[in-house]
């Protein structure tokens, strides 16, 4: 039988190129899905950088340490504690004491794209070290000294800080761009010590401050965490394991689904040569042994080649998501082995899996019936794809009824709107013959003969048009899916803001986190302005006894916050929180008013706080409200003004605007800021995980269009021979490929709202906006490019196929 199968490969090559193209670049989308996911799991070793030629550094410990049944729970303070003047001075009498301080700078006249430049006192440059290149050292209020060759000795820089003179520059070391200023001045912009360079003895320092769990000694290696976010790397490689694993899971479905149902479409393409086989005395056994025998080969050949494709493309996967900032410069891909035995195993298998249920189904069928339905598809569904199809879709709604009677938060996590879409899509996919024959009945009515035709193949011939319609469905669904997931969160989160802001204006500091006490002074000042500073920060709580939850939190006195912001208060009133009390949200695991929890605050200070009032989840950015007592540390950073009764908005405006270091929007402004969402790396993230499935689903388009196309010579030959055109039969082709993307994107459109009912569902429930968000736009290039693709593939197998005269069917 093998042997058999063999001579006849050469009459079926359309479809064995078909699976084997299906099958490699499946391989090689989960070998570099895998490539990048086993990259993301180490970081590479860093050693000190801003301190790396300083003898011993202490620093106030930034770490929250709470001690629970379960063991010691850690977390980093938002806002943590400078170190004290006694400790400054105790240290003074071991060595000299260099104090160091940071603080933003931007400058208001420098190059394009010059951000994230830090200032630092002189005299800490020399612990890097930093050595001068061209100038002096700065020794006046109004001199620094520039590292890297954006500017020059002599030039004159505008900041918040005021006009300063570059009176000399140093290298460039790579991990930061920093601005020196004289050791008074940086102490006047930045008044608190958090670390210091001390020059003695280790161990001497560390006998001096034995005890004093506020502060850590740091030598040798651990001096890289005195250094600006030192957690960088780890919090890198969670982002990116976090991106790559929601990719290769949706890569994952993708291949599965395209390499399974192209190795089934293939076997049942020859449901006539099986009728045959088993007419002229072949065993069940024979045939499936030989189906099985030859996806065998085929797919160990496809998944080799495929793991080669792989290493190829990995890398360049690499460099593309470095470029697009999604990943520090560190990071490479390529190297591991574990994902080729992933791949070539899973990809073997998955043909095998696919040919096999299909070869499967062909040796129970007896030859007469096997002969019949080669000619006439049966109208009815397997009962194993019946029962497939409905698990899914059981699945789907079950899940999703759980979540919103459970934890209706739980959609709108990004890897809970990725992988969701999944279930509805292999549910549609399984069930799609019985979906297409009564949408085919509702809207395919094309006029004319030809219209005739295409209405009746598509109907007698669901199987196939269903076979052609899946791929398309599942591109149109992710699309639809994965942009209206972000596109109906973001007008959420637009909405919410702009419900929530009752102010005429709001303002945010133009450079750094937080507004100078000058500038929060003269804001506060402004006539016929009513203000209201907040500030970010965090609170933690255990829940259970056992979990350290940290939530955010903002900072800000009750009475002005009442007027200028309308939160979603479901129980108690905002006029009741005070030094002594705090408002949460309905997420935290006790939310009821008068309770009383215990939390720690930014800077790790426990207090226990009574609750005042409650807010509705919303969107997620409903976080809890404290006085600013309760959040030492925290710079205000947001200030709403709502115009005062029988005062000027342009007056108030143009007081506002006239204050130092500010930046000033207008409610509208401030709403439009919010969308979209600001997470860049969440949009670029979505953006490569939907990128690599469109293309590998859209190359499967035309893959599946070439294979059917080439399956039907005999049809073909009979309509030339009653009658028909060249050009007739391929215009025939081509309405029945749009008939065929046209249903595929109906289905896939199904999809997608069925799966965005379920997050403004979500939404509805946290009280928030709920906006269905359908991206037409993109939909409508997708079922263009899908259309294409199917277009050029089966006319020009079509037109390959009505070469010559035709003789006979």
């Amino acid at each position: 039988m093998l042997s058999t199968a063999l001579r006849t490969l050469y009459a079926r090559r359309a479809s064995f190129v078909g699976g084997f193209v299906a099958l490699a670049l499946g391989v090689a989308l989960l070998t570099v899905m895998g490539q990048a996911l086993a990259a993301s799991l180490h970081a590479p070793h860093r050693s000190p950088e801003r301190f790396a030629a300083a003898p011993v550094v202490v620093r106030a410990d930034d770490t929250l340490r709470v001690p629970t049944p379960a063991g010691t729970r850690t977390a980093r303070l938002p806002h943590a504690p400078p170190l004290r003047p006694a400790v400054l001075d105790a240290l003074a009498t071991l060595g000299r004491v260099t104090p160091d301080r940071s603080f933003p700078v931007r400058p208001a006249d420098g190059p394009a794209g010059l951000v994230g430049l830090v200032g630092h006192p002189w005299s800490t440059a020399r612990f890097a070290p930093y050595a001068l290149t061209a100038g002096r050292a700065p020794a006046a209020p109004d001199e620094v000294v520039t590292a890297g060759g954006w500017t020059r000795p002599g030039a004159r820089l505008r900041t918040a800080h005021g006009t300063v003179t570059v009176v000399g520059t140093v290298g460039d070391l790579g991990f930061e761009r920093a601005v020196f200023f004289t050791d008074a001045r940086a102490a006047a912009l930045a008044p608190e010590v958090r670390q210091a360079v001390v020059e003695a003895d280790a161990t001497v320092v560390r006998t001096v401050l034995r005890g004093d769990a506020r502060v850590r000694v740091l030598t040798g290696t651990e001096r890289r965490l005195a250094d600006a976010d030192p957690d960088r790397d780890a919090e890198a490689l969670t982002a990116l394991n976090a991106l790559f694993g929601t990719a290769g899971g949706v890569s994952a479905f993708v291949s599965v689904f395209v390499v399974s149902s192209t190795f089934a479409f293939a076997v049942a393409q020859r449901r006539r040569e099986f009728g045959l086989l088993r007419t002229a005395g072949a065993t069940p056994g024979q045939l499936r042994r030989s189906v099985l025998a030859e996806a065998l080969l085929v797919g160990a050949l496809a998944s080799a080649a495929g793991c080669a494709l792989g290493a190829y493309a990995a890398p360049h996967l690499g460099a593309l998501v470095v470029d697009s900032g999604l990943a520090p410069a560190w990071y490479r891909v390529g190297g591991a082995v574990w994902p080729y035995h992933l791949a070539f195993w899973t990809g073997l298998l998955v043909a095998l899996a696919g040919a096999g249920a299909a070869a499967w189904r062909a040796g129970r069928t007896p030859a007469v019936e096997a002969l019949r339905e080669a000619s006439v598809e049966p109208a009815r569904l397997p009962r194993a794809r019946w029962m497939c199809g409905t698990l899914l879709l059981l699945t789907a709604a079950t899940t999703l009824a759980y979540a919103l009677l459970t934890d209706p938060g739980d959609l709108l996590h990004r890897k809970t709107w990725v992988s969701r879409p999944l279930l509805l899509i292999g549910a549609a996919a399984v069930l799609s013959p019985v979906l297409v024959r009564p949408l085919a009945r509702l809207f395919v009515r094309p006029p004319g003969v030809l219209g005739a035709l295409v209405r009746q193949n598509v109907l007698t011939g669901a199987r196939r048009t269903a076979s052609l319609a899946a791929p398309v469905m599942v591109t149109v669904a992710l699309a639809g899916s994965l942009l209206g997931a972000t596109a109906t969160l973001g007008g959420a989160r637009a909405a919410e803001v702009e419900r929530q802001t009752a102010a005429d204006f709001v303002v945010a500091p133009a450079e750094g986190t937080a507004f100078t006490p000058a500038a929060l002074a003269r804001l506060r000042r402004v006539p016929g302005a009513e203000v209201s500073a907040t500030a970010t920060t965090a609170v933690r709580t255990l829940e259970d006894g056992v979990a350290l939850v940290g939530l955010p939190a903002r900072a800000a006195e009750p009475g002005p916050l009442e007027r200028t912001v309308r939160l979603p208060v479901t129980a108690g009133h905002l006029a009741d929180l005070d030094d002594e009390s705090i408002v949460v949200t309905r997420e935290w695991a006790r939310h009821r008013v008068g309770e009383r929890v215990r939390v720690w605050r930014g800077d790790g200070t426990p207090r226990t706080l009574r609750i005042a009032a409650v807010l509705a989840t919303g969107t997620g950015g409903n976080g809890a409200w404290v006085t600013p007592a309760n959040a030492p540390g925290a710079g205000v950073d947001r200030v709403d003004v709502r115009v005062r009764t029988g005062a000027s908005a342009v007056t108030v405006a143009r007081h506002l605007r006239s204050v130092e270091g500010v930046r000033l929007l207008t409610k509208a402004q401030w709403v439009r800021a919010s969308w979209p969402p600001p997470n860049r790396a969440t949009r670029l993230g979505v953006l490569l995980v939907l990128g690599i499935a469109l293309l590998y689903t859209g190359l499967s388009v035309a893959n599946t269009a070439l294979m059917a196309a080439s399956a039907r010579r005999t049809e073909l030959t009979t309509l030339r021979l009653t009658g028909l055109t060249r050009a007739q039969i391929l215009r025939l082709t081509a309405l029945e490929s749009l008939t065929v993307v046209a249903l595929g994107s109906t289905l896939g459109v199904l999809v997608t709202l069925a799966d965005l009912s379920g997050m403004t569902a979500a939404l509805h429930l946290l009280t928030a906006p709920a906006p269905l968000t359908v991206p037409w736009r993109p939909l409508a290039w997708t079922t263009t490019t899908c259309a294409l693709l199917s277009l050029c593939a089966s006319l020009t197998t079509t037109g390959w196929c009505l070469r010559g005269r035709p003789t006979r069917v």
